[in-house]
């Protein structure tokens, strides 16, 4: 995995890197094309029930992270990835309800919630990360850790998953 630098400049300028190079940000677009395989196998008769709802929800998860990364300050993003975190836990409830409505089997969710589940883990390691350099910024001592708040994997790593 490769290091990427971190969301924005000492100065709070903007960031150096697209939010298309975050992990999280990766992870929540293929969860939402699970999502919307889900969606496509759902009756009919929830086209504009639980259809167009887990859509948006799903949709609404990288839509945040990405708005999120391009604001100016790490408390406006953490804002954001907190939005994103409550569209997941909408989807995974939804998927949830399509379990128990009998509308998927188990083992067709099952990927899904795991893949959110991951999400989640990433979401919430952001949002900490964030919100420690932020309170190291207000009381002017550096990070601990100098690490960067998420991997990228490379093409050819990516290849080999």
């Amino acid at each position: 995995m490769t290091a990427i630098p971190t969301h924005s400049g000492a100065d709070n300028s903007p960031s150096t890197f697209s939010f298309r190079e975050l992990v999280v940000c990766q992870r929540s677009m293929e969860l939402c094309k699970a999502i919307y395989g889900i969606a496509a196998s759902l009756p009919e008769s929830e086209r504009f029930g639980l259809t167009a709802q887990i859509r948006r929800a799903a949709v609404s998860i990288p839509s945040n992270i990405a708005e999120g990364h391009g604001r100016l300050a790490d408390r406006e993003f953490r804002q954001y990835l907190g939005i994103a975190r409550g569209s997941l836990r909408e989807v995974e409830t939804q998927l949830l309800l399509i379990q128990s409505l009998g509308f998927a089997a188990s083992n067709s969710i099952l990927p899904a919630l795991n893949r959110a589940q991951e999400v989640s883990r990433l979401i919430n390691r952001l949002i900490t990360r964030l919100a420690s350099r932020s309170f190291s910024k207000k009381h002017d001592r550096p990070l601990v850790s100098n690490a960067p708040l998420v991997a990228i994997h490379s093409p050819a790593q990516r290849a080999g998953e």
